[in-house]
């Protein structure tokens, strides 16, 4: 899995875990070492391993990536690494349509679609040499539909345009990636979240502040009226590493709360 550590990425490893998995985790986060004895606490020493790596140092992603594929047989990759800071536009008025300069937009295309490109093709391909495998690429629901600009006003958030179209070029990369390795038996879908709390404290209790009027908004536009909480997105990524999707490929599976039906 890459991004292990990030709130879906520790959401996701518990999941694998209770679920039988072993979890080999990369991330550039220091957190790394600290989530690992934690899980191998309540685990055992044999469910994790741990890489360390800064995506954007391609030759550490490289050495790291060629690491793994020689010490583990990868039955399952988990492409859920992305750069969700000012650099690649969130939260920067830089980062607006009419200002996003080509390094940020170089960084989007490296940490949206270039990092689960390479991991696919290094770890994809002995998947493909053993013809079984399921490759989940973590998208969005902004690879599907456009930001409401209405639900930003007055609010210190942004949603940059690098932001869909990388996540919309992942789900062209799922079908791709589909299409030519399926008949090795290899699957590749992708899992589609919509808006979900990205804090602890709002995922755990999932209740919106009355004085922040975006999360208001947000928790409004869905069907189902509130934020996703983290866990919700288990069913869906255990369906989609295991044999109950066995007859499945280059499809999404899309966990919004309704929000793209209208």
């Amino acid at each position: 899995m890459t991004g292990a550590c990030g709130f879906f990425g520790r959401t996701f490893t518990r999941g694998l875990l209770d679920a039988g998995a072993r979890v080999v985790l990369m991330s550039r986060s220091d957190a790394i070492h600290g989530h690992a004895r934690q899980y191998a606490r309540r685990f055992g020493r044999h469910a994790v391993a741990r890489h360390q790596v800064d995506f954007y140092d391609r030759g550490a992603l490289e050495a790291a990536l060629r690491r793994v594929r020689e010490e583990e047989r990868v039955d399952i990759l988990l492409n859920n690494a992305y750069d969700m800071s000012p650099r690649t536009g969130f939260n920067s008025r830089q980062g607006r349509l009419e200002a996003a300069p080509f390094d940020q937009w170089q960084r989007a295309f490296e940490s949206g679609i270039y990092w689960a490109v390479r991991a696919t093709q290094v770890l994809g391909e002995p998947m493909a040499r053993r013809r079984g495998g399921s490759i989940i690429n973590v998208a969005s629901m902004y690879g599907l539909v456009s930001p409401n600009p209405a639900l930003y006003e007055g609010a210190r958030f942004l949603n940059p345009p690098t932001y869909s179209v990388m996540k919309s070029g992942l789900l062209a990369f799922t079908r791709y990636v589909a299409a030519f390795w399926g008949g090795h038996g290899v699957r590749c879908n992708a899992l589609v979240p919509g808006p979900f709390s990205n804090t602890e404290d709002a995922a755990a209790g999932n209740a919106v502040r009355k004085d922040d009027p975006f999360l208001t908004r947000v928790a409004a536009r869905t069907l189902l009226g509130r934020v996703g909480r983290p866990r919700e997105l288990l069913g869906a990524l255990l369906f989609l590493a295991s044999d109950a999707s066995s007859y499945m490929t280059g499809q999404m599976v899309v966990v919004d709360g309704g929000w793209t039906v209208t």
